[in-house]
């Protein structure tokens, strides 16, 4: 349950997300949000006091650079027109890293554990499937950029689960106190202003705060599960997303997609078993 709350928070954060990148720069955004966002932390924090590790920090600070650094590889997979083969590229590879981790680190799950996991490895490359764009090819850069964005995602969630279950909120301080410097140090270099349009911050304030609110989510559903089976199902994220641009854009959902969210809910139901 917490998997799939987490999941559900962070499709809608990403949603929020996507809306405010149409009318900001991406980069700026992502940085933006994560500032809104620590009001959230510090409440995390104070909520969920923990014992301080150093090591956790590490693991936290390692997992905040890997998060960063796979939100603008897939910003620049997106940006080539590709998102048909990119997005879902990225969204496996993002799910079976840690599942592999998983099953290396962690114990064997149980057989209809394991399945569900493979049915949410399906349905996230069904429902991140969207509409084939003119000019969007795929070419070895964009799977390379994707593979790699992935990469850094699962990287995000092997790191995270890696931390001591009574830490609390810490290692979350030590993603953000990574992330948000280094997204800094990325807007200087490229000289993109963190002027954004009055009209999109509110999206931009829930982007944040939804961030922020999953990875708490995922971080408490790590300490009490198996990573081979957690971070699938976490990485069910793009199907609130596509569920949220149905219903507020009035999006069309290609008949693969609807496969996709029917693969979902058996994965959920498999992993509750």
């Amino acid at each position: 349950m917490l998997a799939a709350i987490s999941a559900l928070v962070w499709g809608t954060a990403d949603y929020c997300g996507g809306r405010a990148t149409q009318r900001g720069s991406a980069l700026a955004v992502t940085v933006v949000s994560q500032i809104l966002g620590l009001p959230v932390l510090v409440l995390c924090v104070v909520l969920i006091p923990g014992t301080f590790y150093a090591s956790d920090l590490a693991w936290g600070a390692g997992a905040g650079a890997a998060g960063l650094f796979g939100i603008v590889l897939l910003y620049r997979s997106l940006s080539t027109g590709a998102m048909a083969v990119a997005a879902p590229i990225t969204a496996i590879t993002g799910a079976l890293v840690p599942m592999g981790a998983g099953l290396v680190l962690e114990r064997m799950p149980s057989w209809l554990a394991l399945g569900g996991a493979v049915c949410a490895v399906a349905a996230i490359a069904l429902v991140s499937l969207g509409p084939r764009r003119a000019g969007g090819r795929a070419t070895p850069q964009v799977v390379a950029l994707a593979l790699a964005s992935g990469g850094m995602f699962g990287v995000f969630f092997v790191l995270l689960a890696q931390t001591h279950d009574d830490s609390g909120m810490w290692p979350l301080v030590a993603v953000r106190a990574t992330s948000i410097p280094l997204g800094l140090l990325l807007v200087a270099l490229r000289r993109i202003s963190l002027r954004l349009p009055r009209a999109i911050v509110p999206w931009v304030v829930l982007a944040g705060m939804g961030d922020i609110g999953a990875n708490a989510l995922y971080l408490f559903a790590a300490r009490e599960g198996l990573l081979s089976v957690i971070a699938p199902i976490v990485a069910l994220y793009p199907v609130s997303t596509v569920l949220l641009a149905l219903a507020l854009d009035k999006e069309q959902v290609r008949p693969l997609q609807i496969a996709g969210l029917g693969l979902a809910a058996t994965a959920l139901v498999l992993t509750a078993v």
